[in-house]
Formats: C-alpha cells, sequence, structure tokens
C-alpha cells in the first residue's frame, strides 16, 4: 500500500505535539509541557489497587470495536490528544503518523481483503511474518475484525520452523515481505491447507497477491464480527524442553481485556500510561511481548505507539532515539538495558522519559543501579509469560527490590507450591504457580495444541514452569526456569545468582550460566562469558581463577563456576533474551534437556 511516509526536522515533530515544547539546535528537549514523575497515574497505591481491581468479563468482546473504535470516536470529537494512535520511524529518516481514525481507514480496508479477496471466515488461521512496519499493525486490527485467528512469526524462522507452523495450526492465508517469501514457497506444497498468500512489496510475484493493489480496489467500510469473548483470538508458538514448539492459544477476552483493569475504565497498572504519552517497546513482531506491550496495553489507553524500525539491536540508535522523539515510557529486554550501559550515555539527554521497564527474564541489580546513576530513573520489571499476561510486577509507588520482579498483578494469586502443589512458607523454594481453583483468571491462555495442558497443572494451580520463593513482604524472587536449576552434589544451584555475581566483576560484560556434565557431582556449574575490551588480552587461565575466587567472595562457595569458558557473544533471540538452551545443547549434547540424558 502507499504510506503516508512524511520526512520532517525534530523541531516540527515538537510542534505537532505542542506549543509548549522548546529545542535547541541539538535536537534536545529544554522544556516540556509536563514534568517527570514517578507517582501512579491511574491508582494510588498497590495495595488500593489490588482492592479495587474488578473486572466483569462480558459475553462479547472485540478489541476492534470496543476500544479501538471507541477511541476513533473521541478523536473525532475532539476529546482525545493530539498524539498518533502509531508513530513509526526508520534508520533512513521515514516516518509514518497515523491516527485512530487512520489506523481504523486502512484496516476496515484491509479486513475487506481478507473477508472478500481471500475468502476467509470467522476462524480462520492467517499466519503472519512481517518485521516492524506499519502493516503488521494493520493485519493485527484486521484481524480483529473479522474474527479470524492470528499466528505471529518472527522473522528468523526458517523453512523447517514456518512449515511446523502452517501444518500444525492448518492456516489458510500468509502474509509476508518479499525477503520472506520465497522461503514459504519451499514449504507451501507441503502445507495443503494454505489457500491465500499475501504480500507486502512494491513488486508483483508469482503465486502472491499484493496487498497494496488488493487494498485499493476495495471499501474502507466494514462491520466488525460480532466476537464471544471466549472466542480463538490468537495463536502463538512457544518452545518447551522436549519436542517441537507447541501452539498457545488464547482468546479475544485473556487478551484484549486480560491488559486492562477496572472494565471501560481501561487503567493499566504496570506500564501506567495515558493518553498523553508516547510508548516505545522494542519487542519483537514475533513474541507475545509485543501484542502485549505494542497493542493491546498501549491503545486501551488511548497511548501513542512509537516504533523504531532497526534492522538489529543498536544502542546508538536507541539512545538518540530516546533523546530526540518525546518517548515518555520506554519497555525492552533486560539483554539491551545491560548493552545501553556499558554505552556512552553522557552523551544524550532523556527529558521527555519518566518510566522505564523491562520484562523478559531477570534483570541484574548491577544494572538497574547504573542505569539509575546514569538517567535518574528506575526500571520497573515485571514478569509474564506468553500464557499468561503480566502475572507480577514492581508497580510505581512500590519499593524496588533489586533482584526481585515484585508482587502479583491484580487479579492473579500467585504463590509458591511443592511438589503436591501445597502453597509453602514465605523463604522457601518452589514452582511458582497461579491459583485457577475454584476461580480461574481469564486472562489465562486457553489451550495448548497439541494437548499438553494438563501438564501444566498441580492441585489448585496452574505452574509457570519457573522455581522462585516469596519473602516476608510478598516480594517474589525468579530462582530460574525448572529445567535450568543445576543440581551439583545435591546442591540446588539457580543460574541467575551466578549470573547476578560475574557480572558485579569488571572483566564481565555478558554471562551466561548452564550445567555442565561431571563425573563426581553429576552436574556442576559452567559460565560461558563475553569478555569488556579492557580484559580480552590477558591471560585465560589467570583470568578464569580470577572470576572463580570473586564468585566464591560475592554468593555462597558451592555455587562458584567449576568451568568458565571466554566466547565473544552469546546466542540470543531476537528481542534479545539469552538462549541458554543452545548453550546446553553444546554441553549435554544433542538432547533437548539435562533430564533426557540423566
Amino acid at each position: 500500500m502507499t504510506l503516508y511516509v512524511r520526512r520532517k526536522s525534530f523541531f516540527n515533530h515538537c510542534l505537532k505535539i505542542s506549543k509548549k515544547n522548546e529545542v535547541h539546535e541539538g535536537g534536545r528537549w529544554l522544556q516540556m509541557c509536563r514534568s517527570k514523575t514517578s507517582a501512579p497515574k491511574n491508582f494510588c497505591d498497590y495495595e488500593s489497587m489490588r482492592r479495587t481491581y474488578n473486572i466483569r468479563v462480558p459475553q462479547r468482546f472485540n478489541f476492534a470495536k470496543d476500544v479501538l473504535e471507541q477511541w476513533e470516536t473521541k478523536e473525532k470529537k475532539g476529546q482525545r490528544s493530539s498524539l498518533p494512535a502509531l508513530w513509526w520511524v526508520n534508520d533512513s529518516g521515514e516516518e509514518v503518523r497515523w491516527s485512530f481514525e487512520e489506523l481504523g481507514f486502512h484496516s476496515r480496508r484491509l479486513a475487506n481483503v481478507l473477508h472478500q479477496e481471500c475468502s476467509l471466515e470467522r476462524g480462520d488461521r492467517v499466519f503472519l511474518i512481517l518485521p516492524r512496519v506499519p502493516e503488521w499493525w494493520l493485519v493485527n486490527v484486521a484481524c480483529l475484525r473479522t474474527g479470524t485467528v492470528l499466528i505471529p512469526g518472527t522473522s528468523q524462522l526458517t523453512a523447517r520452523d514456518i512449515c511446523h507452523r502452517l501444518q500444525a495450526s492448518g492456516a489458510k492465508c500468509v502474509i509476508t515481505d518479499e525477503t520472506l517469501a520465497p522461503l514459504l514457497d519451499t514449504v507451501a506444497s507441503d502445507c495443503p491447507s494454505i489457500s491465500t498468500k499475501l504480500l507486502l512489496s512494491h513488486r508483483a510475484m508469482h503465486g502472491w497477491g499484493n496487498l497494496s493493489e488488493l487494498m485499493g480496489k476495495v471499501s474502507d467500510d466494514h462491520v466488525c464480527m460480532d466476537t464471544r469473548s471466549d472466542e480463538a483470538m490468537t495463536i502463538f508458538f512457544t518452545s518447551g524442553t522436549t519436542g517441537s514448539p507447541k501452539m498457545t492459544q488464547h482468546s479475544h477476552c485473556s487478551y484484549g481485556l486480560g491488559l486492562t483493569v477496572n472494565g471501560s475504565c481501561f487503567k493499566l497498572y504496570w506500564l501506567d500510561l495515558t493518553e498523553q504519552d508516547v510508548f516505545w517497546n522494542t519487542s519483537d513482531t514475533g513474541w507475545a511481548k509485543s501484542a502485549w506491550s505494542s497493542v493491546f496495553a498501549p491503545w486501551i489507553q488511548g497511548a501513542c505507539v512509537f516504533v523504531h524500525h532497526m534492522p538489529r539491536f543498536d544502542t546508538s540508535t536507541v539512545l538518540k532515539t530516546l533523546s530526540s522523539y518525546p518517548i515518555t515510557t520506554f519497555c525492552t529486554a533486560p539483554t539491551a538495558y545491560r548493552m545501553l550501559v556499558q554505552d556512552d550515555i553522557s552523551r544524550f539527554m532523556f527529558k521527555a522519559l519518566e518510566h522505564c521497564l523491562c520484562a523478559g527474564e531477570p534483570i541484574n541489580p548491577e544494572v538497574m543501579w547504573k542505569w539509575k546513576e546514569l538517567t535518574g530513573l528506575d526500571i520497573y520489571e515485571g514478569y509474564g509469560q506468553t500464557e499468561t499476561v503480566l502475572i507480577a510486577g514492581t508497580f510505581k509507588g512500590m519499593k524496588i527490590k533489586p533482584g526481585s520482579f515484585g508482587k502479583a498483578s491484580p487479579g492473579y494469586d500467585v504463590q509458591v507450591v511443592d511438589e503436591d502443589g501445597s502453597v509453602l512458607p514465605r523463604g522457601q523454594e518452589g514452582d511458582l504457580g497461579i491459583r485457577v481453583k475454584p476461580d480461574r483468571p481469564f486472562s489465562l491462555f486457553t489451550e495448548y495444541t497439541p494437548e499438553r495442558t494438563a501438564e501444566c497443572f498441580r492441585g489448585d494451580f496452574y505452574l509457570t514452569g519457573d522455581r522462585g520463593m516469596m519473602d516476608d513482604e510478598g516480594y517474589l524472587w525468579f530462582i530460574g526456569r525448572a529445567d535450568d536449576v543445576i543440581l551439583s552434589a545435591g546442591y540446588r544451584i539457580g543460574p541467575f545468582e551466578v549470573e547476578n555475581a560475574l557480572i558485579e566483576h569488571s572483566a564481565v560484560a555478558e554471562s551466561a550460566v548452564v550445567s555442565s556434565p561431571d563425573p563426581v557431582r553429576g552436574e556442576v556449574v559452567k559460565a560461558f562469558v563475553v569478555l569488556t575490551a579492557d580484559y580480552k588480552s590477558r591471560d585465560h587461565k589467570e583470568l578464569i581463577q580470577e572470576l572463580q575466587t570473586h564468585v566464591k567472595t560475592v554468593t555462597a562457595p558451592y555455587k562458584y563456576p567449576r568451568k568458565i569458558e571466554f566466547v565473544d557473544h552469546l546466542p540470543k533471540t531476537v528481542s534479545g533474551k539469552i538462549r541458554r538452551v543452545e548453550l546446553r545443547k553444546k554441553e549435554w549434547g544433542q538432547q533437548t534437556s539435562k533430564q533426557i540424558w540423566k
């Protein structure tokens, strides 16, 4: 389609938002229309938030109709801020700014393409692989409008990955760009369910319908499907410890309402957004976090979703963007923060930035302290899964305990349970679980396919697959994945504790800890370490001894890494999470988990 690309100076960006904003020639803000604040905007405090939480799930709900169309109506009446609904930029200086009205216009046309041109019916499945381009958001909304089930995928999928997803899901439609279209063509013959292939491209390709041309042929008049709250809305493929990735299905209410609180007030607590906020979430479009934080959560609040389309995460680009655009709220992975604090942040000023968040993996306290020192801002950690939305978090107004991911979210009763599903006393390690009896939270996923759902439940609880503990104040602490916990000579060792100890040493830029087979102890701790520039030329044998001694002094001596391997980089997902599974495979052979070896 023809995008409304505008090339404007930063000065014009600022004028568009508020006449009160002032800038100097370097592009930094001298005055903002409102001051920074760490006080909650949508609630008073954690305890009152828990008390007042009360969502009644309607029988029928559709996010496009019940949320987006409401903001579109307010916008037309002049009852919403002048910020765009979607603000997209790239490294070439191109820009797209869509209001909710423009978002509705384009998404209704795309909905008509899916229904009229592709003959898709309610419940049919749509497989989407696009990078951070505006059309990704349009497809999300168009699928909501038509009642089709969206299956997002990352651009780094291989042909084998794609084939498995298409065969397992029975998707009828695939949407991608010309980069991945040839890969899809190689597996299409093995996926008979596919009836339509749509291409985002400026040129034609045999066997593919051109998305831009098709959208130009249809009307922008579309009536949103009246979907049930419990009807399937989206499917994410999630990896387990064994077997191929399984389908995790969510309903219209589990994401569309699961990310709201207080019913029609649409108050979101952890992100604490308002329609005056510009929110930048860096998640890859293939992951559930992108649905949470780049679609549902911000648009529930009428906030502006900001997107910078970067081919790969680049610290300099991120820092320049945070200083050049009026981004008030920023959410990224802990690994990204670790990279950012190693850059020279003093070169930049983040005048608009008020609220920083992280999720996806535990964040090191050392990184939190460094970010606070450099920016003056705390990092609020959140904990959730594809299956659950936000389980727990550190919310504004709460005391921040570095190393803890906070307290249970409203609507969730999170406990630490033993092997029988009984709640453990405070301070004891166990499995993190969400109470599902007598009442199952509506924001929980519907089911796994193939059928593995029952494996995740024990007694009255859904098990997250993580190990943790709860302290006397109700704060939750992550110890490790259930299959990541290292058992060495009878000791249970959480990898995160060792990684925290290592990163405190000036030689360590990054580290990942896994178990390694040992003939005497069964398993021992092994650390893969990326060195900082000043230590790369040091003698490795001496440095290993120095790091081992350091860990022994920082944490319990039995936790020190008996094996250390220096590497140039750690394997990561596109969203920046360290892929410890690859490192475990290296240590234990090609088994899918250490439990199989044992």
